[in-house]
């Protein structure tokens, strides 16, 4: 199995009949199907739920006591899962300030990876902003013009 795939073979949870696929990783992938043709079940109760365990597995077993443990899901092997976070379903609030981030709870881990992974630009010139020391902002401001205004 090539390292760019989730493959998953003999998945029978729930109403899921022994199926094998191979889901591409890194990329944004839809599971769509009819009522009942087992959407969630491979989605949530066998891919979420093993790279759940596998992940509460790795940790220490004075964090594990902190966790919810989840079963391991009716399925013959799973190559190349990450760990798994899944977003609650709900209906929406009536916060009219509400996004599809906010609603989701998703909000919070996109703050942590655009501050982590993200880089920083000027919202008005759109240059690139790199971390600096006092000392740097403050011989900057003394090579400005004289009576220039700072925002």
């Amino acid at each position: 199995m090539a390292s760019d795939r989730i493959a998953v073979r003999g998945a029978r949870e729930h109403n899921l009949k022994n199926i094998d696929l191979e889901i591409p990783r890194d990329r944004l992938v839809v599971i769509t199907g009819l009522s009942g043709s087992g959407k969630s079940s491979l989605a949530f109760d066998t891919l979420y739920a093993e790279g759940q365990r596998r992940y509460v597995e790795s940790l220490s077993a004075y964090a594990r006591q902190f966790l919810e443990r989840l079963e391991k899901p009716e399925v013959e092997s799973i190559e190349g899962l990450s760990p798994a976070i899944a977003i609650e379903q709900r209906t929406a609030g009536s916060n009219p300030r509400s996004t599809v981030a906010t609603q989701t709870e998703i909000y919070d881990y996109l703050r942590v990876l655009f501050a982590r992974a993200g880089e920083p630009h000027c919202p008005r010139c759109a240059v690139p902003i790199s971390r600096q020391s006092a000392q740097e902002i403050v011989s900057h401001i003394l090579q400005l013009p004289a009576h220039t205004e700072l925002a």
